[in-house]
């Protein structure tokens, strides 16, 4: 298991939330998070497993956009709390489509939104976790310091 930090740590370090994560893949590849205090998308996809920092595509939400990604995450959120309790099955999963249909409208809602616009800007992320659950309705257990390419 990694290696946990106090919230009052972490921001201390510069360190800011996430608020949603659309992909994981040997670390967060996109999601949305603070930078610079201010909600924006992330997006990876380089897959090289190297054990530096990675490079993640950033770019502003708008407040309407974090609106309801906060509220599709908390969808999965409280529908991981209870599958982890053993109360449903994955495959009642809301993200596999026609299981919630608000998390469905909320998808479809978002799909422009989760788009890297031409101008998104290129900052490195690295991560530490703090010591709560993995995912949470208000965010999850790991959290980005950027700083610029070199």
């Amino acid at each position: 298991m990694a290696e946990t930090w106090d919230e009052v740590q972490l921001i201390a370090d510069g360190f800011e939330r996430v608020y949603a994560e659309l992909e994981w893949y040997d670390g967060p590849r996109v999601g949305l998070a603070d930078v610079n205090g201010k909600p924006h998308y992330f997006q990876n996809h380089d897959y090289d497993h190297a054990d530096e920092a990675d490079e993640y595509q950033v770019w502003p939400a708008s407040e309407a956009a974090v609106e309801l990604e906060r509220e599709q995450w908390a969808i999965f959120a409280r529908w991981n709390e209870c599958h982890e309790a053993g109360a449903v099955d994955l495959e009642t999963h809301p993200g596999q489509g026609g299981i919630d249909a608000r998390y469905d409208e909320l998808a479809l809602l978002l799909v422009p939104c989760r788009q890297a616009p031409d101008d998104a800007r290129r900052l490195v992320g690295e991560i530490r976790f703090d010591a709560g659950a993995r995912y949470r309705v208000e965010g999850l257990d790991y959290w980005f310091r950027w700083r610029p390419t070199r």
